[in-house]
């Protein structure tokens, strides 16, 4: 049906078919894609946030106690969802915006106590 003139009389098989094709795309893709919600919400220990956020054990007990990072606290124990904890780390991204030259030069200029003796050259 790929190299077949589509007349007004065969229009109707066309669209089934091409609904056909449509169905097993939309299969493929979703067996291609990633699970990612129940994959990554799992319960992990300090240890695995450590390794996940790169960051030392106690600066992960600082930052749970300051509440700046999502965590469960069940007696002497701290827990973490990766997921959630993937999340914290994609929140905290700058955003960048792109600057001119003479507004780099300016905020130079500007962060500057005191004028060098020989002035400025830009």
């Amino acid at each position: 049906m790929a190299n077949e003139q589509i007349t007004f009389d065969k229009l109707p098989q066309a669209v089934g078919y091409l609904t056909e094709q449509m169905e097993q795309i939309r299969q493929m893709v979703a067996a291609l894609q990633p699970q990612t919600s129940s994959d990554k919400h799992r319960l992990i220990e300090i240890d695995e946030a450590c390794k996940i956020t790169r960051k030392a054990k106690p600066t992960i007990y600082t930052l749970a106690r300051k509440g700046l990072i999502p965590a469960y606290k069940k007696g002497k124990k701290l827990y973490f969802y990766e997921d959630e904890l993937l999340q914290w780390i994609e929140s905290g991204r700058k955003q960048m915006q792109a600057m001119s030259l003479q507004e780099q030069a300016a905020e130079i200029v500007h962060g500057v106590k005191r004028k060098p003796k020989g002035g400025y050259n830009f």
